[in-house]
């Protein structure tokens, strides 16, 4: 083997067991996701609820946002719709230059996979597999070979603190442990914006502290977009904004943590 193809060699086992830190990207402060008259009402028995009419919002590429407010207010609802989960009744979203309202079922499955990491409140791994085969289910859906899917999964096991446990299936697992292989699983695929659903809703104050320290972490490390759905007033206010969701309208919220009132 030459010098040249010993090198090439090397570098594409480093692209297998590494994620690619982008932390030292310059920053961007262009919106990700830009949100005009968005509407959606669901029609149901009892006759139309609208959770949304006429909502306008921006969030910047490297923001880390907070979205709190009532149960039922439609958080769950925005996450979905900027996650090409749910389609708006009307309006235009703009999600990594993509106008996310107008995609077919298959379009928005590929633009999910491809630019978006979801972690929802409950982890949704698959029991009978391992805690490996979980992460790497994202890359071999998208056509990677088994073997290649496993060796990153593994890498991105090792990122959240849980290569010692990737033969274990999830019912093996504590539940931050369960919650850290559902985050790797969402950043496989090395997206843009993470969206995360009350991602330590299930889980008690400690482990909740260091399932958020991870994301944290991760978030600067890997220069991702960040929106995090979260009741827990603490770890909004860790965010580096924070909108609340109050009849239909997304508004800044003012931290009042320290006056014993709810942001």
């Amino acid at each position: 083997m030459t010098e040249n193809s010993s090198a090439a060699a090397a570098q594409v086992t480093r692209t297998l067991r590494e994620p690619e830190l982008r932390v030292s990207d310059p920053p961007v402060s262009s919106p990700i996701i830009q949100v005009t008259d968005l509407e959606k009402t669901y029609h149901t028995a009892r006759g139309n609820l609208t959770l949304f009419q006429h909502l306008d919002f921006k969030v910047s590429t490297g923001e880390f946002v907070a979205i709190v407010g009532q149960s039922g207010a439609g958080k769950s609802t925005l996450l979905h719709i900027l996650g090409a989960l749910d389609a708006p009744s009307a309006g235009t979203v703009y999600c990594a230059s993509t106008n996310v309202a107008t995609l077919t079922p298959r379009q928005a499955a590929s633009f999910r996979n491809r630019e978006i990491g979801y972690v929802w409140q409950f982890h949704y791994l698959l029991p009978e597999f391992t805690a490996q085969e979980n992460v790497a289910m994202p890359l071999m859906a998208g056509g990677m070979a088994r073997r290649e899917a496993l060796v990153i999964a593994l890498n991105w096991l090792r990122e959240v603190g849980l290569e010692d446990r990737r033969e274990h299936r999830p019912g093996e697992l504590s539940g931050g442990e369960q919650q850290r292989v559902a985050l790797a699983r969402a950043l496989v695929n090395k997206p843009r914006l993470l969206l995360a659903d009350e991602p330590t809703g299930d889980l008690d104050a400690a482990t909740a502290n260091q399932v958020f320290e991870l994301l944290e972490r991760i978030h600067a490390n890997y220069g991702l977009t960040s929106i995090v759905v979260t009741h827990n007033m603490d770890l909004a206010a860790r965010c580096t904004r924070i909108m609340r969701l109050d009849s239909g309208r997304l508004i800044p919220a003012t931290n009042t943590i320290s006056t014993g009132k709810p942001i």
